[in-house]
């Protein structure tokens, strides 16, 4: 038994490797670009991922009294958003001490109110107790997950009943015209862009092929079902580039 857990094997990007070893090295990954790591965001997505971001603060409705648990919350977008729209507490979870550290930082400039707290933890083992948010968001990190069952189990387990479970990942384009110039952008530009800004080809390769072997709407649609989420749902942004996917634990 423990001989057949040690070979499951996993995709790191197109690489095929053993469960055991893909968080390591997302982890150097993530460790190596955090420092530039917003501004990759703004100028892979040609500053699209604000709008994104927005678009999923606007759904979630934040309000007084509510208590946000963010994973793979890194340098705290989504997290400054939430507090700036009317939320009262926000939890940034991320496996990478050296995102969080850059989060920390932004949000002590941005000087918002509100409580912050910030875990360090691991999506498919949430060190926190069930049933304590009130909303779960994962904006652009569901991909790097080893285990994503895993992760959306714990996300189920630790909602209250009645609480809704955000997820803005990269996606799969509608259309073939799209599909091609996405295609052409993504792996011919992309990963210069990341070597020009933070010296780190190769990491920008791997973000780019994570994006295209992640479960396309409907079949990530069909993980949320099956991890218990009811009322599921998925809208689609920039020709289906990025989903916003929904579910409610009732």
């Amino acid at each position: 038994m423990a001989t057949q857990a040690r070979t499951q094997r996993t995709h790191f990007g197109y690489e095929a490797v053993g469960e055991d070893v893909k968080q390591g090295k997302v982890n150097e990954v993530f460790s190596g670009v955090a420092w530039r790591y917003d501004l990759m965001n703004d100028l892979m997505s040609a500053g699209m991922h604000h709008s994104w971001k927005d678009h999923l603060i606007d759904k979630l409705r934040p309000r007084p009294g509510m208590h946000l648990l963010d994973v793979a919350g890194g340098t705290g977008d989504i997290a400054q958003r939430f507090l700036r729209a009317g939320g009262s507490e926000v939890t940034v979870c991320d496996i990478n001490e050296s995102m969080l550290t850059q989060g920390k930082r932004r949000m002590t400039d941005a000087n918002l109110p509100g409580d912050k707290h910030w875990l360090l933890g691991n999506a498919e083992a949430l060190p926190v107790e069930d049933r304590r948010f009130d909303a779960y968001t994962i904006a652009f990190g569901i991909r790097n997950v080893t285990r994503i069952d895993r992760a959306l189990a714990e996300a189920y387990r630790v909602l209250k009943p009645g609480s809704p479970f955000f997820c803005l990942e990269f996606s799969h384009p509608q259309g073939n015209a799209l599909k091609k110039i996405y295609d052409a952008y993504s792996f011919r530009i992309i990963p210069k862009i990341g070597k020009l800004v933070t010296g780190d080809e190769d990491a920008y390769r791997y973000l780019v092929e994570s994006i295209r072997i992640f479960p396309d709407q409907e079949q990530f649609a069909s993980m949320l079902r099956d991890a218990g989420f009811e009322h599921v749902s998925y809208t689609n942004l920039t020709g289906g580039i990025v989903a916003l996917h929904t579910g409610w634990k009732l």
